[in-house]
């Protein structure tokens, strides 16, 4: 199956998950899995929050921030993937002046 995230209606989310600024996703989901192309605007975030039921795996296709993962900050860069496993918690954040890109896909357990 398919999935063209060039035909997606893009979400505008302020404030995602207590975050801050503007996150936009492009979102498919069915009982399985939920897929995600994301961009962080400049100084946004993705609010901290934790996994109970599920892991997430995020693959930076552009732009530069970084992330916190159970307290662990790291940067993140075009080409890295952040591994959250179930239990854990994490944030993404932009602190470039460019748009941060990525996929994300969110495994229903």
């Amino acid at each position: 199956m398919n999935i063209d995230f060039n035909k997606t209606e893009t979400q505008k989310l302020e404030r995602f998950k207590g975050g801050e600024g503007v996150f936009e996703a492009k979102m498919y989901a069915d009982k399985s899995i939920r897929l995600l192309h994301g961009r962080l605007k400049p100084g946004s975030s993705i609010g901290m929050h934790t996994h109970e039921t599920n892991s997430e795996v995020i693959f930076v296709l552009s732009g530069t921030g970084y992330t916190v993962c159970d307290g662990v900050k790291e940067r993140v860069a075009p080409g890295m993937c952040l591994y959250c496993p179930k239990g854990s918690s994490h944030t993404l954040v932009n602190d470039s002046d460019e748009d941060l890109v990525f996929y994300a896909a969110v495994p229903e357990l």
